[in-house]
């Protein structure tokens, strides 16, 4: 009989077993309740390593695949940082713990509100959460020392690149939505440099003005 994992540290576990290495990350992981940042009805699920259900069309990000995003960026505690979907906030609050600030921006406002009552029901307070078209940045907060966009695009969008400073580092699903490789980058002076390929992935689509059209949600 297959037990269902019911702990953080479970979630621990399968971090470290898909290569995580960072120990500030797996802390973060570990003192970061996930079961308090899905919906009721996945709570059972929420210290396995998959993707949640979250409505609308939407999926968290696997824990495992999200937490190498995040080590990718070799956060050190000091970062100002800009989070492209938020959806109910468990990545927020785990860059939130890492790095001195984030700014996250979600397209839809329901899950955004819910996603602020999940980070202020548990203390998250260094994370200011906007409403709005992420395809964009949030130009008024920039630059950034990191960038982490959670939906795909096959290139990355100019206002992104424009807003993470020099020697910032970006990644991002590139390709079409629903098959696609996650890439790290380095801003440079003459743009961005791609430091390496962390895995393939499934990601939703990155809409907005400088995404996808908002009609061309579905996958293809």
């Amino acid at each position: 009989m297959v037990t269902v994992p019911r702990e953080p540290e479970d979630l621990v576990r399968a971090l470290r077993a898909a290569g995580i290495r960072d120990e500030r990350l797996l802390e973060a992981v570990r003192t970061t309740p996930r079961a308090g940042f899905v919906p009721p009805g996945q709570v059972a699920a929420a210290y396995r390593d998959v993707p949640v259900a979250i409505g609308q069309g939407q999926v968290t990000t696997q824990p495992s695949l999200s937490a190498m995003m995040i080590e990718s960026l070799a956060l050190g505690g000091g970062e100002h940082v800009l989070e492209v979907g938020t959806g109910l906030g468990f990545q927020t609050a785990l860059l939130a713990r890492l790095a001195a600030d984030v700014v996250s921006i979600e397209m839809r406002p329901d899950i955004a509100a819910q996603a602020r009552a999940d980070l202020a029901r548990q203390g998250v307070r260094n994370v200011e959460l906007r409403v709005g078209d992420g395809s964009g940045g949030v130009p008024d907060r920039a630059p950034y020392d990191a960038v982490l966009v959670s939906a795909a695009f096959p290139e990355v969008p100019a206002p992104l690149v424009a807003q993470v400073r020099p020697g910032g580092r970006l990644v991002q699903p590139i390709g079409p939505g629903g098959h696609e490789q996650v890439v790290c980058f380095e801003r440079t002076a003459s743009g961005l440099e791609q430091l390496r390929v962390l895995s393939a992935a499934c990601f939703v689509r990155l809409l907005g003005r400088y995404g996808f059209p908002p009609d061309d949600a579905a996958l293809p």
